[in-house]
């Protein structure tokens, strides 16, 4: 007992040093913070920018806690364990499974819900079916990025671009099915080449595992509850923020009545935080200081296959250099009004491609966090080697699908 607590110490103290990219985030945060002290980044808009970020930094800090706290009241064991037994002990099944419950997640709540709710049942289904976590990981999240082109909830960035080129929800789902599909199909290629495959994963099937016993059926209850009333809350259109607080409100209100103990300062992620308020500071200094200038050379402004390929790989190139929120933000301001194949290929390449570095957006620095709570070891080199595969054959694809059904 006393060799499993010290080394239960050693794992939680390692996971309280701040790593490389912990360090990366404090060190843009600081850039910002410098930015503004010295004027680059005028006070008001500083000021602006981080009135704009509030309630995405509220969405951050109450949806963590909430799929925090729900993974401690076991939830996400139960769906976990009832996934791998539907599965029967056959990979083609399961990954078949795992690719749909992505998808459709991603499609029809958002990128972001899947990387904060589905993660993490991913990540606990691994040890029941006693298989390694990576493929289940990845697919979380390249799906959560290639599968949020149909609707206009799938992606913050779809919103913007539907009201540009001013098409409805319906009306925006006819023209982009077509390229989901070709992304997804994509996206389930390369999943299975590099981590599905039996080479890849070591085994020819797994064991289904026994049904999942729960310690505390009141907390497994509510927490569970809140979980669906987040969801119903984004389909019936609340603020996002505000539905997340809600339901983090209430897992917490039940652990303070039931287990107080486990609720501590770490279920907040400082990490993710700190690095969004300095990155909503940093882009608007590049934006004065050329970004935009660089983005009419990038972008340009042709609205045919060149045209939009070259829409679509500046925006997946610039989103895995700053996050493809704002990288969809300044494509957007260069591409002509008239323009709607070059503006969608831009969004497609802030979509499809930002699966190349950890930052690339919000959905990915959540998976990378739900990663690192969990344990599991993601090799950067190998995740940025993958996915630069994958947006190389699945953007011109997509593109390609997006202009032929225009």
């Amino acid at each position: 007992m006393a060799t499993v607590s010290g080394q239960e110490g050693r794992v939680r103290a390692a996971l309280r040093r701040p790593g490389v990219l912990d360090w990366v985030r404090i060190g843009l945060l600081t850039a910002g913070i410098a930015f503004v002290a010295t004027g680059m980044l005028p006070a008001a808009d500083a000021e602006a920018s981080v009135r704009r970020i509030a309630p995405l930094l509220l969405f951050l800090g109450s949806v963590i806690v909430l799929a925090e706290l729900t993974k401690e009241a076991g939830v996400f064991d139960v769906l976990a364990t009832r996934m791998a037994r539907a599965g029967r002990g056959d990979y083609v099944a399961l990954f078949f499974m795992c690719v749909a419950f992505a998808s459709l997640t991603t499609m029809f709540l958002n990128l972001d819900t899947t990387a904060v709710l589905l993660t993490p049942v991913m990540l606990a289904l691994a040890p029941k079916a006693r298989i390694t976590p990576l493929p289940l990981a990845m697919t979380t999240v390249w799906l959560a990025n290639t599968a949020s082109l149909l609707l206009p909830v799938s992606n913050l960035t779809n919103l913007l671009a539907a009201d540009r080129v001013a098409l409805t929800a319906p009306r925006f789902a006819a023209r982009m099915w077509l390229p989901q599909l070709a992304a997804i199909a994509a996206t389930m290629l390369f999943l299975w080449i590099f981590f599905w495959r039996r080479g890849a994963r070591g085994a020819d099937r797994y064991t289904p595992p026994e049904p999942a016993a729960v310690d505390d059926p009141v907390l497994f209850t509510v927490t569970g509850a809140a979980c669906l009333l987040f969801i119903a809350g984004i389909l019936a259109g609340v603020q996002i923020g505000l539905a997340a607080t809600g339901a983090a409100a209430i897992a917490v209100a039940a652990f303070v009545v039931r287990d107080r103990s486990r609720l501590r300062p770490a279920l907040l992620p400082w990490q993710l935080l700190v690095f969004v308020t300095g990155l909503f500071l940093v882009v608007p200094t590049l934006m004065r200081y050329g970004l935009s200038d660089l983005m009419v050379r990038l972008v340009g402004t042709g609205d045919g296959m060149a045209g939009s390929l070259r829409a679509a790989a500046a925006g997946a190139g610039l989103s895995n250099v700053i996050n493809n929120l704002p990288a969809y933000v300044a494509g957007e301001a260069v591409v002509p009004v008239a323009n709607h194949d070059q503006l969608l290929a831009l969004l497609a390449g802030t979509n499809v491609g930002p699966v190349i570095t950890p930052w690339a957006s919000l959905a990915t620095l959540l998976w990378f966090e739900w990663c690192r709570r969990r344990e599991v070891r993601v090799p950067l080199r190998m995740f940025v080697l993958t996915g630069t595969v994958l947006t190389a054959v699945a953007l011109p694809v997509t593109v390609a699908v997006l202009l032929a059904t225009g």
